[in-house]
């Protein structure tokens, strides 16, 4: 993947769902609306159906094996948290990161992202993840050792009933959803649909974007391993008949330690936008001021 000029590089924010703020109107609103001002191109919303008080599963992103969220932290659903934050703003993407996928049924998920994107004028992104808590994803009544078989034949049928506009509708029949005659509209604002694009660490994770999605967001690597993924991604993608120079790379960081110096190496690395995580604080004056620096130190202002 040929590097991406630091300028010419995408700076997304997650909304920081560990302050217990982001299911609060007034105060992710305000946030939101001095993210756009700010000039960052999109907001991210995470997800878990549920968090359960007990688990064995290990997170994979943290040293300890647990995640860092309190058991009673409000998390918002993300499609409805973006499409309130939809109509806050004017021009600010609205993103996912991640979507757990497996929760999902992927004809009923094709009408809440292609009626969200109609809504919003075209502002959506999805980065779709495989879901690592195993009790999470079985209490949506999902089967976790295949849940990966399932996400490949989930970005098929969404990508399916968006582009299908036959009078006759569209059929699928897979292992997991069958349907005849299906149609689904609204379409999606943009072109192709919206964008989706698959995290995680995971070989499986760039074999899937290589196939299947925009762009790639790995988690938690980088050096070789990272290097590996991309080149994978890219491979599969021309096995698929793809052209892998479309395929967008998303990389992290953090809004208070991010500079132009940090994010040319990440762009000489490939990457096309840059995900920046918050200070968990519930100050709103705090975070935005955070934002407002980040801003400033990368230009966009």
């Amino acid at each position: 993947m040929a590097p991406t000029p630091a300028t010419s590089l995408r700076y997304a924010v997650i909304a920081p769902v560990a302050a217990g703020t982001t299911a609060d109107p007034a105060w992710i609103g305000a946030f939101a609306r001095h993210v756009e001002a700010c000039g960052f191109e999109s907001l991210v919303a995470v997800e878990h159906a549920v968090v359960m008080s007990r688990y064995s599963s290990v997170y994979p992103y943290d040293s300890s094996g647990r995640m860092e969220l309190a058991d009673d932290c409000p998390i918002p659903d993300p499609l409805e948290l973006l499409a309130f934050l939809a109509g806050q703003t004017t021009m600010l993407g609205l993103a996912t990161g991640v979507l757990v996928l497996p929760n999902h049924h992927p004809v009923v998920l094709a009408k809440r992202l292609a009626t969200l994107d109609a809504l919003s004028g075209g502002r959506l992104r999805v980065c779709v993840g495989m879901g690592w808590m195993r009790e999470e994803v079985e209490a949506c009544g999902v089967d976790f050792d295949s849940r990966g078989r399932r996400a490949d034949e989930q970005l098929q049928v969404l990508r399916a009933l968006w582009a299908g506009t036959d009078p006759a509708g569209v059929d699928h029949e897979g292992e997991f959803f069958s349907f005849s005659g299906a149609m689904s509209w609204p379409k999606p604002a943009q072109p192709g649909g919206v964008p989706l694009h698959v995290g995680g660490h995971s070989r499986a994770a760039a074999r899937r974007a290589g196939r299947y999605g925009d762009g790639l967001q790995p988690l938690g690597v980088a050096g070789e391993q990272l290097a590996g993924l991309v080149a994978l991604m890219r491979e599969e993608a021309e096995r698929a008949g793809r052209d892998p120079d479309r395929l967008e790379l998303s990389l992290g960081h953090l809004t208070a330690k991010i500079d132009l110096d940090r994010a040319g190496r990440l762009a000489d690395q490939g990457a096309s936008r840059i995900v920046l995580a918050m200070s968990p604080t519930s100050d709103l004056q705090q975070a935005m001021d955070e934002l407002s620096a980040c801003a400033d130190r990368l230009g966009l202002r």
